[in-house]
């Protein structure tokens, strides 16, 4: 019970109800006392009236009198004169004055529950104004013992009654909240439940439908992540597919290009000018390729071979990603500079730092083409005494919003249309693992900058 939502409510309601009533018990008690002390002086007020009708009153009539007003003594004062009016012998002598003429809330609760907790039977003489403007003062003196336990009485009918309002009130609360919180909130628990048991399936997907604008917020939140999440399972999976079919291609085209790779040795024997010229670019395409294969293969055990780390002329690197452009650009005209300073040498692994400057030239290639404007791509480079930094800039008309939001997520982050946007996911994880970051500088009107920045420290 301690230990649900509508079960501490039930406690905390019954204790919350009980506090508020014991703060009004204690005003209640003091009101009640001082309403049996005025009902006192009109009895003994009464009583007073028989003597003013007959001056002679025998003992015992006197003894009846002041016993049904529950008084020893009666004195009224009236035109300036104190009389007294009834008498009987009192058991002890008076302990207190009790003025209720003007007292103030704060001393009437007071003397109230100093009365209540006095257990001693107590002769007080009582103050008041009489009715009806019978005189200016009235005074008895009477016992406490009656008062007590009147007051006694009163406060234990005012707590069983604060008790039961309490109950009731807990009760009906607990109804309400179990209805209107327990109820909405078990229903999102059992959502829940049933998709983590089935997260691939959408119809275990929660369906707000609480009023309450808190737990619709919830709902709605829940409803969106389990959304997102549904979708990236199932693209996880696309992706656990596409990576297992990509790795049986990779290896039975890696075997292939070994093949073509034993025919090159004889293209480089030809005499032919051009076949001796670009004989030896064929070949290192057709090393690359087969060690993109390699590379691929390993991609699908969710591991990226780890960089061999060699002094590499950037120059050189950047002149041969240029030259396959060019002969893949054909007419299309677009420019190619490098403007790499001469001598300038990056701490890399040479093949893959070739994928990532080729993929990010052959990005700028492709966006100047569709533009079908005249374009230009330049690669630059510099150091300073920790990082090498590579910028590759185009002045193409830049990448669209939604490119930049997703841009090194696999399948969403290509600005061409039936691009994959694998090529930029698996560049900046090969730059992470140099330790290095790839990141777009600018994307605007006047072009695209991506920056590459290499540590010059070892790679942990």
């Amino acid at each position: 019970m301690l230990n649900t939502l509508s079960g501490r409510f039930l406690i905390l309601t019954f204790i919350f109800v009980m506090l508020a009533e014991i703060l009004i018990f204690v005003p209640s008690v003091a009101r009640f006392r001082e309403e049996f002390l005025l009902t006192r002086l009109e009895r003994a007020q009464i009583a007073s009236l028989a003597l003013l009708a007959d001056d002679m009153l025998d003992a015992d009539l006197e003894e009846e009198l002041l016993k049904n007003a529950g008084v020893f003594n009666v004195v009224l004062r009236r035109n300036e004169i104190r009389q007294l009016m009834l008498s009987s012998p009192m058991p002890a002598v008076i302990d207190a004055t009790v003025d209720l003429r003007g007292a103030g809330a704060f001393e009437l609760i007071m003397d109230a529950m100093h009365r209540m907790f006095d257990p001693e039977n107590r002769v007080i003489r009582v103050i008041g104004a009489p009715v009806r403007e019978a005189g200016l003062q009235i005074e008895v003196t009477m016992e406490t013992k009656d008062l007590r336990a009147a007051m006694i009485d009163y406060g234990l009918n005012i707590l069983v009654l604060s008790a039961v309002i309490s109950v009731f009130t807990a009760f009906l609360l607990f109804i309400a909240v179990r209805a209107t919180l327990v109820k909405p909130i078990k229903g999102v628990v059992g959502y829940m439940k049933s998709y983590a048991a089935a997260p691939e399936d959408a119809r275990s997907i929660i369906q707000p439908k609480t009023n309450i604008r808190e737990l619709r917020e919830a709902e709605d939140a829940l409803q969106s992540l389990q959304t997102e999440l549904t979708a990236s399972l199932k693209q996880k999976e696309r992706l656990a597919q596409l990576g297992g079919a990509v790795a049986k291609v990779s290896h039975d085209l890696r075997n292939i290009l070994t093949t073509a790779q034993l025919f090159t040795d004889r293209l480089e024997m030809s005499e032919d000018p051009t076949v001796k010229r670009l004989a030896p670019k064929l070949v290192n395409s057709i090393t690359r390729a087969v060690n993109l294969c390699e590379s691929t293969l390993a991609f699908g055990k969710a591991e990226e071979p780890a960089p061999r780390l060699a002094h590499v002329p950037l120059r050189e690197l950047v002149a041969d990603v240029f030259e396959g452009e060019r002969l893949a650009t054909g007419d299309q005209k677009v420019i190619f500079r490098d403007d790499v300073p001469s001598g300038l040498t990056v701490r890399a692994d040479a093949e893959q730092l070739f994928r990532v400057i080729s993929n990010l030239v052959r990005n700028a290639r492709q966006a100047l083409i569709t533009a079908g404007n005249e374009g230009e791509i330049v690669v630059s480079g510099h150091a300073d005494k920790e990082t090498w930094y590579i910028h590759v800039d185009d002045n193409g008309p830049g990448l669209p919003a939604r490119t930049k939001e997703n841009l090194f997520t696999p399948f969403q982050g290509s600005a061409r249309k039936g691009g994959t946007g694998l090529g930029l996911t698996i560049s900046a994880e090969l730059v992470r693992g140099h330790g290095g970051t790839l990141n777009l500088k600018k994307s605007d009107e006047t072009g695209t900058c991506f920056e590459i920045s290499l540590p010059m420290g070892e790679v942990g």
